[in-house]
């Protein structure tokens, strides 16, 4: 299930997001993080199986679209489809769901099927 981040939470984002590639920099982490807390247009959500975090999503949003900035699953649970099923999740709160150019590669697999559409243009 899908949940909202809490700053209480804070290091299990930061130990989550380091899973990503472009996230290893602990300055650039500390950087993102801090885009979480402050910006209100970015949101980042945890997914979470019984007691434990084993995914979290971040994204933009404008009018209602929804950028995926950031999206990892921890490694002892990949391939489970945690990753579609957090963007599934999403796709229920915002009106559309798209890919920047870091999330791209993964989540242009992903899309079409949640949105029922043919791309993420």
């Amino acid at each position: 299930m899908l949940v909202r981040y809490k700053k209480s939470f804070e290091k299990i984002a930061m130990g989550l997001l380091s899973f990503m590639p472009q996230e290893k920099d602990v300055k650039r982490l500390v950087e993102t993080m801090s885009k979480y807390e402050h910006d209100e247009n970015w949101q980042l959500f945890f997914w979470k199986k019984g007691e434990e975090y084993i995914g979290i999503v971040g994204v933009s949003e404008e009018a209602g679209i929804a950028t995926i900035q950031h999206i990892t699953v921890i490694p002892s649970h990949r391939g489970e489809g945690v990753a579609m099923a957090m963007l599934q999740e999403l796709s229920k709160q915002y009106e559309m769901l798209q890919a920047n150019d870091t999330t791209e590669p993964f989540i242009k697999k992903c899309l079409p099927i949640i949105n029922g559409a043919e791309g993420t243009e």
